[in-house]
């Protein structure tokens, strides 16, 4: 691996508030060959509290990764999309950027040579843009890696919750099968794929509207529309321990979806299917969210349904579709904040 203006891929990690973990996927990257290529890694803290970026930087000193690392210490949180797009500028402005990028979430770690197997299948598709690993929890059990596009059918059949009608809408679930074989997918998941740098130039990176979550589903749909493809690789391995950076964790468990993750919902409908048709899935998921907590109740059973759903639903996604202001809310954990979006509509006095 070398840091150099002609590496052949730049691996991207964005970091908040995870040092510990985010030490952990660099060290998985120097750890692996990545099939003879020249690799160089950027890790961009996301001003996070507790002195993250002054530690990573002593480690990166320490374990002598400071010709192969480069530490972008953010004053503000971009979160991921704009993190991401902090280092992929830096390297389109190059005269001779790299062929890929890698991104891997901060909680990720490659388990093979994960990159050079995804480079090898993207030197032979010249016609694919993403190629996405298969993504295990730390125990070694696959999860859903790939996916396709969420509709109208696959957002009521979600919140809905409820087997026949799941069974019944089944060619549209979003999740794909967790030990999916190599093929061509809608979507893979953000925590780690390669990219061309080439298609990412040319549909002009990460929408800067999202601030969290969604955005990878946004940034392969216009992709997709450009006449690019994605597609899942299963030969590349990576470990992932989902939602320990961002605290949002999928599995029975209920909690509190923070506020960003409505807006980046309500974005993403808005931004590619416009506002009659986004409201149209929101009343979709609204509806759906009903009928499982009356058949929750019945069975005896929690709701599918995140905490105070319908009503931070309402305030932060439905609300903007119809020409209003959005209304948020905040805990004291940061993993909580609202996007920039949403808390500028608090500054001018919604709430």
């Amino acid at each position: 691996m070398t840091k150099s203006a002609s590496a052949d891929v730049a691996a991207i990690i964005v970091n908040y508030g995870t040092a510990d973990l985010a030490i952990e996927a660099i060290s998985s990257l120097m750890a692996q060959p990545a099939g003879g290529r020249r690799v160089e890694v950027h890790l961009v803290d996301n001003a996070s509290p507790g002195g993250d970026g002054a530690r990573i930087a002593t480690e990166i000193f320490e374990r002598g990764w400071s010709a192969l690392v480069t530490l972008h210490a953010e004053r503000e949180n971009h979160g991921f999309g704009r993190g991401n797009n902090l280092v992929l500028r830096i390297l389109a402005s190059r005269v001779r950027p790299p062929e890929f990028v890698f991104l891997l979430n901060p909680d990720a770690r490659i388990e093979n040579d994960a990159i050079g197997i995804l480079a090898d299948f993207l030197s032979s598709r010249p016609d694919v843009a993403v190629a996405g690993a298969r993504i295990e929890r730390p125990d070694g059990r696959p999860v859903a890696s790939a996916f396709r596009f969420p509709g109208l059918l696959s957002t009521f059949s979600e919140a809905v919750c409820f087997g026949p009608i799941t069974r019944l809408l089944a060619r549209w679930t979003v999740p794909l099968a967790p030990a999916l074989p190599t093929g061509p997918v809608d979507w893979v998941s953000g925590a780690a794929f390669l990219a061309r740098s080439e298609a990412l130039s040319e549909v002009g990176g990460f929408d800067p509207g999202f601030f969290l979550y969604y955005e990878e589903v946004d940034l392969m749909l216009r992709l997709g529309r450009l006449g690019w493809a994605t597609w899942h690789v299963a030969e590349a391995r990576v470990s992932h321990a989902e939602g320990v950076a961002t605290g949002v964790r999928g599995g029975p468990m209920r909690q509190r979806q923070p506020a960003y993750w409505y807006d980046s919902w309500r974005h993403y409908f808005e931004s590619n299917h416009g506002r009659a048709r986004a409201l149209l899935i929101a009343m979709a998921r609204l509806v759906g969210a009903a009928l499982n907590r009356a058949i929750s109740m019945l069975r005896q059973r929690e709701p599918a349904a995140p905490l105070n759903f319908f009503g931070d639903f309402w305030n932060v996604a439905v609300r903007p579709l119809l020409g209003l202001r959005a209304r948020s809310y905040s805990e004291d954990s940061p993993g909580w904040q609202a996007s920039p979006a949403v808390r500028a509509d608090e500054q001018e006095g919604a709430g």
